[in-house]
């Protein structure tokens, strides 16, 4: 059964429900919030965040899965407990939405009642056994190079006080006809288990298409392997923007004794004259 067919099944069983039930309970649940973890000291860096969607259960019977805010009716009253996941669209794709497995699972016990409504506002933080490699920009020491060989264009790090914005600096690329070619990696080799659970989070602020990759470092060699293109925005409607991208798939298909980087790499897009692009906060986050 597809994703879609799946969601529909259930938007049609709750639309039965409440016909067939006319006093549910009632959830609603807000926005969620990232707060920092204290056992984490920091490591965690800017706390932006894209957590767009929530699994709910309640009392460990899945209801549903939701972008939030939304409000849902539960066909259970009394004292109850409500597990609320936060989860993310996968690689930015709408129809993928995965709980992200490195944030804890917002959990109460509360008082559903019939007819009355239920509200909360679910919080949630980074696991204390998250792992992270984070350029933000903000120390003497970037680890962003500019490819001297490919690259036409160089990134500056810039605070253009483009609300709303984490930190104070961030990486500008300029494109143009002439410097219309931009390609980048970081510079810190991460050792990365396979099979185990790994992103990168990046904000990113475009009116040009970014292309991110994962070089392989080994004794074989290096291999930059194209991953995620984030697509171009409009200018008139650009804003910041966070994307969650899947590692684990490439860290598994790389050589047994494989390093690993991030690269970017975009052209000038077809039809423009001169585009930018703005990106923060690049992390790699991982289990080992």
């Amino acid at each position: 059964m597809s994703r879609l067919s799946f969601f529909l099944l259930l938007l049609l069983g709750f639309t039965a429900c409440v016909k067939n039930n006319p006093d549910p309970s009632w959830l609603e649940v807000t926005a969620w919030t990232l707060q920092s973890n204290i056992d984490l000291s920091g490591d965690e860096g800017e706390l932006s965040h894209n957590i767009t969607e929530a699994w709910v259960l309640v009392d460990d019977k899945l209801i549903g899965v939701f972008q939030v805010p939304f409000k849902i009716p539960i066909l259970k009253d009394g004292m109850c407990n409500i597990k609320i996941y936060p989860a993310i669209k996968n690689n930015g794709i709408s129809a993928t939405k995965k709980i992200y497995p490195f944030l804890e699972v917002y959990e109460v016990n509360q008082t559903l009642t019939k007819n009355q409504t239920l509200t909360l506002n679910p919080v949630t933080k980074y696991k204390s056994v998250t792992q992270f490699w984070i350029e933000d920009f903000e120390g003497a020491n970037i680890s962003l190079t500019d490819d001297p060989n490919t690259s036409l264009s160089n990134y500056e790090i810039v605070n253009e006080n483009l609300q709303p914005f984490n930190g104070n600096l961030y990486a500008k690329i300029s494109l143009n006809s002439a410097d219309s070619l931009w390609v980048a990696n970081t510079e810190t080799q991460l050792s990365i288990s396979k099979g185990r659970e790994a992103y990168l989070e990046i904000d990113y602020h475009n009116t040009n298409s970014l292309t991110t990759g994962l070089i392989y470092v080994s004794p074989a060699g290096v291999t930059n392997n194209i991953n995620i293109r984030l697509n171009a925005q409009n200018p008139e409607t650009v804003v910041w923007k966070k994307i969650y991208i899947e590692l684990r798939e490439l860290i598994g298909a790389s050589p047994n004794s494989s390093n690993f980087l991030q690269s970017f790499s975009c052209y000038l897009d077809p039809g423009q004259i001169s585009t930018e692009i703005l990106i923060d906060n690049i992390k790699v986050v991982y289990f080992n």
